[in-house]
């Protein structure tokens, strides 16, 4: 059997009571291990909640620069569309092709209700002459076939003026709108 533990004195008291070495030094513990490992855990489901609201934000950033770039190519082809059909020529051949035609000289009124100029009436010019030969049809380099291969000396029908205008006017494809 052993001795009963000879009661400390002096500076070893002293210690033994700050730092005892019975079972409530392990009880204190664990509180404290619990609430580390609550914010640790706590801590990195925040940051993948986190991570993932920036992924769905970059991927809607992405989706919208995305559309942005389409829809500027759209409007980049609408606004060529409409300066091709805004050039004086084209201008011109539309309003002939819807009848119209150039206006004669202007008269004015004066306040007074005299008529300043001579107002003649708008007629529509001759038509014009037809298009040039090719140089090469003019230098009598080859005869003209026709769609069987041999040589007509027929010359080749115009097309329709009504519709010739038509087909060059029409402006290229853009993209469908939305």
């Amino acid at each position: 059997m052993s001795k009963p533990a000879a009661p400390l004195k002096g500076r070893a008291a002293r210690l033994a009571r700050l730092m005892p070495s019975t079972g409530p030094s392990t009880a204190a513990r664990t509180p404290f291990v619990l609430l580390v490992v609550l914010l640790l855990g706590g801590g990195l489901i925040t940051l993948l909640l986190l991570n993932s609201a920036l992924n769905e934000g970059s991927f809607r950033l992405s989706e919208l620069k995305r559309d942005t770039t389409e829809l500027t190519d759209e409007q980049q082809a609408l606004q060529r569309d409409v300066d091709s059909r805004s050039q004086p020529d084209a201008l011109e051949r539309r309003a002939r092709e819807l009848g119209m035609v150039p206006g004669g000289s202007p008269a004015f009124l004066d306040p007074d209700g005299t008529v300043r100029g001579n107002p003649t009436e708008a007629t529509a010019p001759p038509p014009s002459p037809s298009p040039t030969p090719s140089p090469r049809a003019s230098a009598g380099a080859a005869p003209d076939l026709d769609a069987t291969g041999a040589s007509g000396s027929a010359p080749a029908a115009e097309p329709d003026s009504a519709t010739a205008p038509a087909a060059e006017s029409t402006p290229p494809p853009t993209s469908p709108g939305r």
